[in-house]
Parts: C-alpha cells; sequence; structure tokens
C-alpha cells in the first residue's frame, strides 16, 4: 500500500503544477509560449533550493553547445564517472529543483560529474533543434571518459534512450549504464491501455501529452521516428539499462512495452514497476518508495 506522503504527493503535486485537462490546444500553446517569455522563467540557472548548502559542496559550471549545459560536481574532488542527465517536463518545461537534487544524490554517491543540458524546449522547438547536438555532446563524454552514465526522466528518459540510439547507430562508444525513470518512451499514443490509465493518473493526462508530443515532433510523420519515440525503434545493441515507473502513470503501457521489446531484442533491461505509484515517484524528496527506488539504483551503479 502507498505511503501516507505518497498520497500527499498525489494530490498535491499535480495541484502544484497546474495540471488538468486540455480545454484548447491553441489556449495551451499560448501559456506555454507566454510562461517561455516571461520575467520569471528559469532557462540559465540552476534552481538549487532543495540543496542545503549547494554552493558550498558543490562546483558548478556552463557552457553552451549552443543551447547552455550546466555540470555540477562534488567541491575537492576529481570524478571518474560523468552522468549525463537528460531532465523531464513534457518537453514543454525547464529543469526544476526536483531535478537538481537527485542529480547532486548521483554526484555525491558515484563520486561524479553531472552534466545538466536545459535543451531548448516545445512548441518553440522541436527535436531537430537539439538531437544532434545533444548526441555530439554526449559522444564527447563517451570517447574520453571510461565510465558514463545516461540517465532521465519522463521526457527526458525518453530523449535520452534516443540519444543513446543515435550513437549505437553512429558506432560511437556507449555509456557503461543507463538508468530512466517514468521515460516517456512513445510519443504516439497508440500503446495498448494508454486510454484506460488516463482514468487513474491523477498527475498526467492523454490530450496535454498529445498536443506537447505534437509540438516536440513539430511534423505527424515524426511522431513514430525513433528520435522522438525511441520505445518503438531499434533496441538491440544497448547498454545494461535500469527503468523505473509507477501503474498509476499515464506513461506506464510505454514502459511495458519497452521492457517487453526488450526482451525481443535481448537488450540488458531491468523493469521495476511499483504498484499505485505515481508519475516519477522515483524522484520525490522524503518518499519511501523513492528511497526503494534509490537502493535499487545504488545497486544497479555501484
Amino acid at each position: 500500500m502507498p505511503s501516507l506522503l505518497h498520497a500527499f504527493y498525489a494530490y498535491a503535486v499535480p495541484r502544484l503544477r497546474g495540471a488538468s485537462g486540455l480545454d484548447d490546444p491553441a489556449a495551451e500553446r499560448a501559456r506555454v509560449e507566454a510562461r517561455h517569455a516571461g520575467p520569471d522563467f528559469v532557462f540559465r540557472r540552476l534552481p538549487t533550493g532543495l540543496v542545503p548548502g549547494f554552493e558550498r559542496r558543490y562546483e558548478v559550471g556552463q557552457r553552451r553547445v549552443p543551447f547552455p549545459v550546466h555540470t555540477i560536481r562534488p567541491r575537492g574532488q576529481r570524478p571518474r564517472t560523468t552522468v549525463y542527465y537528460l531532465h523531464g517536463g513534457g518537453y514543454v518545461a525547464p529543469t526544476d529543483a526536483v531535478h537538481v537534487r537527485y542529480a547532486t544524490r548521483l554526484a555525491r554517491v558515484l563520486d561524479a560529474e553531472v552534466v545538466l543540458p536545459f535543451y531548448p524546449l516545445a512548441p518553440e522547438h522541436t527535436w531537430r533543434d537539439s538531437h544532434d547536438a545533444l548526441a555530439d555532446d554526449l559522444a564527447e563524454h563517451t570517447a574520453r571518459q571510461d565510465r558514463v552514465v545516461l540517465a532521465g526522466d519522463s521526457a527526458g528518459g525518453g530523449l535520452a534512450l534516443a540519444l543513446l540510439q543515435t550513437l549505437r547507430d553512429r558506432g560511437a562508444r556507449l555509456p557503461t549504464h543507463v538508468v530512466l525513470h517514468s521515460p516517456w518512451v512513445d510519443l504516439t499514443t497508440s500503446t495498448p491501455d494508454t486510454r484506460d490509465l488516463d482514468a487513474i493518473d491523477p498527475w498526467l493526462s492523454l490530450d496535454k501529452l498529445t498536443a506537447y508530443a505534437g509540438w516536440w515532433a513539430g511534423d505527424a510523420a515524426d511522431l513514430a521516428r525513433p528520435e522522438v519515440s525511441p520505445g518503438l525503434g531499434d533496441l538491440t545493441g544497448l547498454p545494461p539499462t535500469l527503468v523505473t515507473c509507477g501503474t498509476r502513470d499515464l506513461l506506464v503501457p510505454g514502459c511495458r512495452l519497452l521492457a517487453d521489446r526488450a526482451a525481443a531484442a535481448r537488450w540488458p533491461l531491468t523493469y521495476l514497476e511499483a504498484p499505485d505509484l505515481i508519475h516519477v515517484f522515483a524522484l520525490l524528496p522524503g518518499l519511501p518508495e523513492a528511497r526503494r527506488a534509490w537502493r535499487h539504483t545504488k545497486e544497479f551503479l555501484t
């Protein structure tokens, strides 16, 4: 049975993040674009509010590829591991404090430098505006570092898998490990049972995901491309991967499809499905269920 804190998150997080159904796609697009243009929109600065003593404990770097890419590493250390982390947010929202908190935990437990790209967002941008640049940047890390962990959550999890396939197709060196939390791997929304999950997911809604998927694809013909829906692509020859997802998550049918297709492709993928848990539960601060997912992640990576 889910914890009381999980019940609180299931109630509060969707309301704090303005989760609701989609009444008018054009109005939603205008709302998102207005948010991106607003003075409170954070794109170049790391939101560090959930990490006590962040400036004292971590060193931060920034470069452009051409969009901003931040790095976080524990102060006074020379990490021998790189974690390349792609944030979620439906391809319309930037990195938030929960992502940064999770990144610092990875940096600390793995003695790693965490790379956090701030890739361009929809609807102003599509996958074509960042995919090759991200793949080039990731390939530079895998070429020079013996141990590279590729990770992501939600939309970022799908993007991570898409980049992984691109590196494989290029013949580039691949990351050693992959961690995907509630990855969005099928933007066609055709996965069986997706519509049934729409009724029980308190956070995500199928109509919004359909709109966001169309914006990210840019063209309906691109929705099924592996760069957009990597769960439908070729899964052979990929490195060991851990996937977590809850069953009150609209993305769980896609994760199940990914696990089934991974088995058929003989891709070493470990799939952990948590009954009655919500989207990206593994990242939520203080959650007992997230602590269990964290233990599995540490065991997988160490």
